[in-house]
């Protein structure tokens, strides 16, 4: 059932209250989601993106319950992942010649993912197409936010830009609009969206918002493909996500530990301690990471000016679910964030120094203090604890 958004242009998409994961297993979901496509009635009606497939053939009945396909003028394919490209092969088994409007990368990404030969239409930052009663469509490419083929569209006189995966969250909402949201939980899931797929692309997320603030286009909604519709005050996220690029963090320091015997979690815990003593005014997080939420670790580590990571030493390795994490976490590019690397071991030793080189990899600045502790730790080897905790409190790097 397609829901009134603004002027002729409505949601079409699916809130699915029920889904855990996405992207595969990788990325956690605690409040639900939605995929948002809209249509668009002028005197040319236009679709702007899809859903995932598994709900395709829902999403298509329920289009035709609106509309004859065939009244479709123009298909907009903002992005060809799935989640947002799935049901396109359902709608072009019934309008085959209706032209997609994409950019280069877009007419790859889709005839890879589903090998259509359809007709394709590339555009690029500032073409328009004109869509009737005085109004046209702007596209505007967001190559890397966050994938290379991604596009917004804006939408002239009613002034919406069609955003895609930028300024979206996984959170499903019934009513759709962000003042219809909790604002505490809609902030959340914004920063997690922004901190566990957004964060490699910060520098292209900075200059695509000044290219959008350059192009003086007024926005009076921002419509993205998941969680809500900002209608109240749509700039505060592009406020947000012009903070969130610019290397954010707050005073809080993160601990992600995962432990065999006990001996490194007792490091982790003391090192908390410790660094609340140094710096009472320091949030400290502490995380153990084969029981706790990969993603929301993320999001804690995002927020954090320093971060603290523990394993032990397994067969000259660090444990596998450490080992998982860290290659994760190095993928996301920190910048101007601090780290310290700390464990035990029994007969070789090697973790510290595997974590300190993949949190090198990752952008985090090394402190001098890494540390290891041979067996289980003495009274006399939590000294050391005090040097890296004075070392990761002593302010943003």
């Amino acid at each position: 059932m397609k829901k009134h958004i603004k002027s002729n242009v409505h949601w079409i998409g699916y809130i699915d209250w029920e889904l855990e994961k996405f992207h595969g297993e990788d990325y956690s979901i605690t409040n639900g989601s939605s995929q948002n496509a809209y249509l668009i009635q002028e005197e040319k009606t236009v679709l702007i993106d899809t859903v995932w497939n598994p709900h395709g053939r829902e999403f298509v009945d329920n289009l035709k319950k609106e509309i004859d396909l065939k009244e479709i003028d123009y298909i907009i394919m903002n992005h060809g992942e799935p989640d947002h490209a799935g049901a396109l092969p359902l709608i072009m088994e019934e309008i085959p010649d209706t032209p997609i409007y994409c950019t280069a990368n877009g007419v790859k990404s889709l005839q890879g993912q589903f090998h259509g030969d359809w007709d394709y239409h590339i555009v690029k930052t500032g073409d328009t197409l004109d869509i009737g009663n005085g109004k046209e469509l702007i596209f505007v490419e967001m190559m890397m936010l966050h994938w290379p083929d991604s596009m917004a569209t804006y939408l002239t006189k009613d002034n919406i830009l069609f955003s895609n995966d930028a300024f979206g969250q996984h959170y499903a909402v019934a009513e759709l609009f962000d003042d219809m949201a909790d604002p505490c939980t809609l902030e959340k899931e914004a920063m997690k969206y922004y901190a566990n797929i957004l964060t490699p692309f910060s520098s292209f997320a900075s200059r695509k918002i000044q290219e959008i603030v350059d192009l003086d286009l007024p926005i009076d909604m921002i419509c993205p493909s998941h969680g809500v519709i900002w209608r109240e005050n749509p700039m505060s996220i592009v406020e947000k996500y012009a903070q969130w690029a610019d290397d954010y963090q707050e005073n809080q320091i993160t601990i992600v530990y995962d432990t065999m015997w006990g001996g490194t979690e007792k490091i982790a815990h003391e090192l908390a301690k410790e660094i609340g003593r140094i710096s009472p005014d320091t949030r400290v997080k502490v995380f153990n990471i084969s029981k706790q939420d990969k993603n929301e670790i993320i999001l804690e580590v995002f927020k954090s000016k320093a971060l603290a990571v523990g394993a032990p030493t397994v067969g000259n390795e660090v444990l596998s679910s450490m080992g998982g994490w860290l290659y994760f976490l190095k993928s996301l590019k920190f910048k101007k964030k601090k780290a310290g690397a700390f464990g035990c071991y029994g007969w070789s030793g090697e973790s510290v120094k595997i974590i300190g080189e993949t949190l090198k990899q990752g952008g985090f600045e090394l402190v001098d203090t890494s540390f290891k502790i041979q067996w289980n730790p003495k009274k006399e080897d939590l000294k050391k604890v005090k040097e890296l905790a004075r070392e990761l409190t002593t302010g943003a790097s």
